[in-house]
């Protein structure tokens, strides 16, 4: 079955190229499956069908974003017929899964095979009669739009499709893996794990911060501390260099001692403690810091006043200058 030439000129990102991309896996995984005794490689056969199953992801951006624009130019067809035959392999799925719970490998060969069958029957008319059709009928608007909405219902694909048209997309900061080579630093900036700034912009950060930092070393050394405006335990210079069992309180020095130990073992990573400080809820953590070979290298203590934070409920989601409080 060859895709029809009228596919060939279709960009990246459009649906209809997306459908076209999932074809393609279909058929990869019908081959892998029909080729697997699920007898002998029951793993591989389970994991397969499993992917293949997401076949889903296509039926309901079918049913819930491509049907509905057919509709409106006057194609029901689509609907009422195509949405049956994905009633009918949802429901081969399912049979397929019922042997799957109860080891009867003759069966899900047997049905693991007409299960084949209808999907290649279902990809045939999809390409030789509802996608040709669609790109007659709809219009470049009707196609962006379409494409907006199948984010809500996602893919059979590993990646996720370009947007259409192709429009620099929103990439969340953890996602964004690109090295820039335009970016122009201050000659004084230092390199840290990501990025580069200046020991003044390090400090600013440090200073801005509404938690206090102190950072203990591998010799239990105190090698800094942040000066925020408002700190919740008082701290000066004085202590920069100082055994970190001098640092505390006679009556919670052991605990501290403790947690450096349990650290240095590599048996934790974290505690955490909160207290009633001066009629403020006080949130203290200890976290150990270890290099890439997790070797130990010391530990930070962070102090945070968390009396507003613990009283938040519900939301709020636009700036506080710009809310109308007479209007609420």
């Amino acid at each position: 079955m060859e895709t029809p030439n009228i596919f060939s000129s279709i960009p990246s990102g459009h649906p209809i190229n997306t459908y076209l991309k999932e074809t393609e896996l279909i058929k990869q995984l019908i081959n892998e499956i029909l080729s697997i005794n699920p007898a002998e490689e029951f793993q591989k056969f389970y994991n397969i069908f499993n992917h293949l199953a997401t076949v889903e992801r296509r039926f309901e951006r079918k049913e819930n974003q491509l049907f509905p624009y057919l509709e409106q130019k006057g194609w029901t067809g689509p609907s009422r017929n195509m949405w049956s035959f994905h009633d009918t392999i949802r429901e081969m799925f399912r049979v397929v899964r019922k042997n799957i719970d109860e080891n009867d490998f003759s069966s899900i060969q047997n049905n693991t095979y007409l299960l084949a069958q209808n999907i290649m029957r279902l990809l045939q008319v999809e390409e030789n009669v509802l996608f040709p059709n669609a790109l007659e009928m709809l219009t470049q608007t009707d196609w962006v739009t379409m494409r907006k909405g199948e984010d809500e219902i996602g893919w059979m694909l590993a990646d996720k499709p370009l947007t259409y048209p192709n429009e620099p997309d929103y990439v969340h900061p953890s996602l964004d893996t690109e090295r820039r080579t335009n970016v122009v630093y201050n000659e004084n900036a230092l390199h840290y794990d990501e990025g580069f700034m200046t020991v003044e912009q390090v400090n600013l950060m440090f200073k801005t911060l509404p938690i206090d930092l102190t950072y203990v070393d591998e010799n239990d050394k105190v090698i800094f501390y942040n000066r925020g405006e408002e700190r919740v335990f008082p701290r000066s210079a004085g202590i920069i260099g100082r055994e970190v069992r001098f640092c505390h309180p006679p009556k919670s020095v052991d605990t501290v001692l403790q947690i450096l130990e349990t650290f240095k073992k590599g048996e934790q990573n974290e505690a955490s403690f909160w207290i009633n400080y001066k009629e403020r809820l006080i949130y203290i953590r200890y976290f150990a810091v270890r290099d890439a070979e997790k070797n130990y290298k010391g530990v930070i203590e962070m102090s945070q006043d968390i009396t507003e934070i613990q009283q938040i409920t519900g939301e709020r989601r636009l700036l506080e200058w710009d809310i109308n409080y007479e209007r609420l």
